[in-house]
């Protein structure tokens, strides 16, 4: 070939590859076994036609009839070091040979120039992804899910999509996890057959169970070799299939299209998990002649109103009652305009499940507060006086402390959730916001106007808030000091996203939300670990969604949780995700041993070797304090809370004092 159709590319330097040796190389994207041999280069297709194993890879040996080949370091098979020619047998052709020159400056291979490139099944599938809001993706690249990976990287090139290459799988699912609980829409979790694949499952599982639109896409083995006992073959249809509300197999007539759609309607409307499943051989097909699908008429609104005898009993049941008392879940986040209206109409308290946790601020007149075991005296005191509860979006967890005693009105879009675990006296199905504002129009305002009594139990609560903050034991900060530090320095519309332990109930205790803020967490499946993952997810929605840009992101977590995915910090450090984490360090598992103690066990295996964590966020290009005293908090906390990319405050914690 002439230079005209050539293009030549510097593969290696001129002492790089002995004589009688081979290595791989690439010119260009050509993958190309480059030999040293008989004091010649020669350069040949890397891949053997066998089961395409690389050939530089292998060696140059002798055979029994004295002559010297290349063989594959495989399976054996052997071909001419310099022709690529084999011994016969197996294909007569031989490898494809490329011109070599030896230069002054170093080994030039020259190859056909690239033309276009040949669209496939994935680019459909993808293009499809896209027109149907998905945005971004974290995952890992690897050898089963090559083609479906080179769809997202055209799709990255063009601005449809954001990609974050990440160390764990099941980080890619927690951050996954997290931005659909941010935002409501789903973000994708990448991941290769086998190992790849299940290592998502937990992350997957903590969006499920809270209820926040999620999309797996998992490489698979080619499909001659599925359910053969092939490397990494596992059955992911049955493995997922506990998890996922839609999971299916990309086939070669599949409607690739509609599978997209299916996937991405299923996540946004159940709120779900879905799942596509990419055959190795599927993913680099020809491109079928379809028009990617997009959703335009097929979704529609869900301000379900309640139906008149349904809100005509709650609103009899609310001019009844002397002291009604609002709960609110994590159901209610989007409605909580409508809802606190009808709030301050009844002069009603209104307390939040843990989930729900900043859904109205504690400054507000009727807030009172979490309920639960990570929950506000304020809380507790009202729900032992109350008469009436008006329950929006909660589900009467066993962690909430929702007495089903009282007399209870249950709003919920979902009828699964209403009365789900015992009756109630009213269920109203539909959607929190219209029906909050059906109630407001109808009820009488009525009963006591308990605002005075809610501003005296937070004087009384703040008092033994301000007792708490003052310990010291002489063994670092209380859990009471780190979370009065941070509710004065967070920004007012920050995203902070809590891990699982004792961090997270003090954090519920402790930490007073503003308006503004919003709160993430591993509600209903409890996951170690969640918190930094999560908001890597939640850094990311602030890139993407006009509603989050701008937003700082704080993760807060023990050194346990830290530890699941410790090295996720080099993933925030490669993408400057601006993210202050504040790590609670006690060398324990606290919670545990806390309820070995409760539990009248003896404390076992519940201690810690840690590294020097604000040592660890340097070495790997972050911003990382010391804190081991309480005079030294809000300096550190207000500094990393300046930095712009990722920081870590590292708190070394009275373990005693949360």
């Amino acid at each position: 070939m002439t230079d005209a159709v050539m293009d030549w590319h510097k593969v290696a330097e001129l002492d790089d590859l002995p004589e009688g040796r081979v290595m791989s190389v690439t010119a260009g994207t050509r993958s190309l076994a480059l030999v040293h041999f008989d004091g010649q280069y020669a350069a040949m297709d890397n891949h053997c036609p066998h089961q395409g194993g690389p050939l530089g890879e292998g060696a140059i040996e002798k055979g029994v009839d004295g002559a010297c080949w290349l063989r594959c370091p495989w399976h054996g098979w052997d071909f001419d070091p310099l022709t690529g020619k084999p011994p016969g047998g197996h294909e007569d052709s031989g490898q494809d040979t490329f011109p070599v020159e030896a230069r002054g400056d170093g080994i030039y291979v020259g190859v056909p120039k690239a033309g276009d490139r040949n669209a496939t099944v994935s680019d459909l599938i993808v293009d499809s992804l896209t027109n149907w809001g998905l945005d971004t993706v974290f995952g890992m690249v690897g050898h089963s899910n090559l083609g479906l990976a080179d769809a997202l990287r055209i799709a990255e090139g063009d601005g449809r999509i954001s990609y974050f290459a990440i160390r764990h799988e099941g980080a890619a699912s927690f951050a996954a996890s997290g931005y659909g609980k941010l935002t409501g829409r789903p973000a994708a979790c990448l991941a290769i057959a086998g190992p790849g694949a299940t290592n998502m499952m937990t992350g997957l599982w903590d969006a499920k169970v809270d209820r926040a639109p999620i999309l797996a896409l998992t490489g698979q083995v080619q499909e001659q070799v599925i359910g053969v006992h092939a490397f990494q073959d596992i059955d992911l249809e049955a493995a997922f299939n506990p998890v996922a509300r839609f999971s299916e197999t990309v086939r070669p007539n599949s409607n690739h299209g509609e599978l997209a759609a299916q996937a991405m309607k299923t996540a946004l409307v159940e709120a779900d998990v879905s799942h596509l499943i990419f055959p190795d051989n599927v993913q680099i097909l020809p491109r079928p002649d379809a028009k990617p699908t997009a959703p335009a008429g097929r979704l529609t609104s869900n301000r379900l109103s309640a139906d008149p005898d349904s809100v005509g009993a709650a609103v009899d049941a609310i001019n009844a009652a002397q002291r009604p008392m609002i709960i609110v879940g994590y159901g209610a986040r989007d409605a909580m305009d409508q809802v606190t209206a009808l709030a301050e109409r009844l002069h009603a308290p209104v307390a939040t499940t843990f989930k729900a946790k900043g859904q109205i601020a504690d400054r507000h007149p009727l807030a009172a507060g979490v309920l639960g075991r990570s929950g506000t005296p304020i809380a507790s005191w009202f729900m032992n006086e109350v008469d009436l509860l008006i329950v929006f979006g909660a589900s009467f967890s066993d962690h909430t402390g929702i007495y089903p005693t009282a007399k209870t009105i249950q709003v919920d879009l979902d009828p699964m959730r209403l009365a789900k675990r015992h009756p109630v006296d009213v269920p109203v199905r539909g959607e929190v916001g219209v029906t909050a504002v059906q109630l407001a129009d109808a009820v009488a305002p009525s009963g006591e106007d308990q605002r005075a009594e809610i501003a005296e139990r937070w004087r009384l609560w703040r008092e033994e808030k301000a007792s708490r903050i003052a310990q010291d034991r002489g063994q670092g900060p209380s859990a009471a000091a780190v979370f009065d530090a941070l509710t004065r320095l967070a920004p007012e519309d920050a995203i902070l996203c809590v891990d699982v332990g004792n961090n997270a109930y003090s954090f519920g205790r402790y930490f007073e939300p503003a308006g503004a803020q919003r709160f993430l967490m591993s509600g209903y499946l409890g996951s170690i670990g969640f918190a930094f993952p999560a908001a890597m997810g939640a850094w990311a929605a602030t890139q993407r969604d006009e509603r989050f840009k701008g937003r700082k992101v704080i993760s807060v977590s023990g050194d346990g949780g830290f530890g699941q995915y410790a090295m996720e910090f080099t993933t925030a450090v490669q993408y400057r995700m601006n993210i202050c984490h504040i790590l609670l360090n006690n060398s324990e598992l606290g919670k545990i041993s806390k309820e070995q103690r409760d539990g009248e066990w003896p404390v076992w295996q519940t201690h810690l070797v840690n590294p020097a964590f604000a040592g660890f966020a340097r070495s790997c290009g972050g911003h990382g304090d010391l804190v081991t005293e309480t005079s030294q908090l809000d300096a550190a906390i207000e500094k990393a809370l300046a930095i712009e990319g990722p920081a870590l405050v590292e708190v070394k914690a009275d373990g005693k004092l949360v």
